[in-house]
C-alpha cells in the first residue's frame, strides 16, 4: 500500500464514485497508471474526481465532448478503456 495519503486519498475516491460503472472506468484509470503518474498529473486527476460521474463516463465513451481543461495526453490515455476489467 502507498505510503502517500495524497495518493491513498485519490486510490479510495477514484474506486468510491457511486455508480459500479464510474468505480470501474475511474478505479481502473487510477489502478493501471497512477503509480507513474507526476505532481502534474495527479493535480489533472484531483481536478478530474471533482466533475460529475455522467460527464467522466461521457468524456471516456466519447459521447460528450472533453472541456479543454481535460483534453491532453491523460485524457487519451482514458479515453482507450483498455483498463476496463470487466468481471463475471
Amino acid at each position: 500500500m502507498n505510503e502517500n495519503p495524497r495518493i491513498r486519498r485519490l486510490k479510495f475516491r477514484s474506486c468510491h464514485r457511486g455508480t459500479k460503472e464510474a468505480d470501474l472506468m475511474v478505479g481502473g484509470f487510477f489502478d493501471r497508471y497512477g503509480d507513474s503518474w507526476n505532481d502534474e498529473q495527479i493535480e489533472w486527476f484531483e481536478l478530474f474526481l471533482e466533475e460529475q460521474d455522467v460527464d467522466i463516463m461521457a468524456w471516456g465513451l466519447g459521447t460528450a465532448d472533453v472541456p479543454e481543461q481535460f483534453k491532453g495526453p491523460m485524457m487519451d490515455a482514458f479515453k482507450k478503456l483498455d483498463f476496463v476489467e470487466i468481471g463475471n
